[in-house]
């Protein structure tokens, strides 16, 4: 699945806020911890961003369905 910016900016607004759902384009999803919305703000960021990719960084799916 290709990420894009706006994706990534909907996960940082919930991060900056404490809200565990996220709305993006009439899709919402639920994430049970901030550590889990990290993460995949993280593997959103990695995707648009590979030549910063950390080496051992976790990778993963985000369903936006």
């Amino acid at each position: 699945m290709a990420f894009d910016q706006t994706q990534l900016d909907a996960l940082d607004a919930a991060i900056a806020s404490g809200e565990l759902t996220v709305k993006y384009n009439g899709k919402e999803i639920t994430y049970r911890s901030i550590t889990e919305l990290v993460r995949a703000r993280n593997i959103v960021m990695g995707q648009l961003n590979p030549g910063n990719h950390r080496p051992g960084a976790s990778v993963g799916i985000v369903d936006w369905s």
